[in-house]
């Protein structure tokens, strides 16, 4: 597989904790970006739940993902998808992760269900 995909925080925690869905995130892990907010997502998610700081960061340097910084474009876009997106519950965060793959034009991979009730011209994977 090398296509490249964005990747949703849920999909890179379903894999951390070895969640249903974790074997297809590996699968695409190789040829994987994440942006710099769902990236924070995810340390944050870690460090709730009771890893210290200082080894979450080294624990997701492991995985080698290429992290796109958030920019201008894409806070926009994120903000354009607001109204596209409210009925379905998206946070900033998963608006962020669609603009990233908006902007690229490539697919995003997550295991949020509500996605797949998305038009928004790209694909759409969910991991389970």
């Amino acid at each position: 597989m090398s296509d490249v995909v964005i990747l949703d925080a849920s999909a890179l925690i379903a894999l951390l904790k070895e969640e249903k869905g974790a074997e297809e995130v590996a699968r695409h892990l190789p040829h994987a970006t994440m942006s710099a907010v769902n990236w924070a997502e995810v340390a944050s998610h870690l460090v709730a739940r009771g890893l210290p700081a200082d080894q979450a960061e080294p624990l997701m340097g492991e995985l080698a993902i290429d992290i796109a910084a958030f920019d201008e474009a894409q806070a926009l876009m994120a903000a354009r998808l607001v109204p596209l997106t409210a009925a379905h519950g998206l946070s900033l965060g998963d608006r962020a992760c669609l603009a990233l793959a908006m902007q690229r034009g490539v697919p995003a991979l997550t295991a949020d269900k509500a996605w797949s009730k998305l038009a928004l011209g790209i694909s759409i994977i969910l991991i389970r």
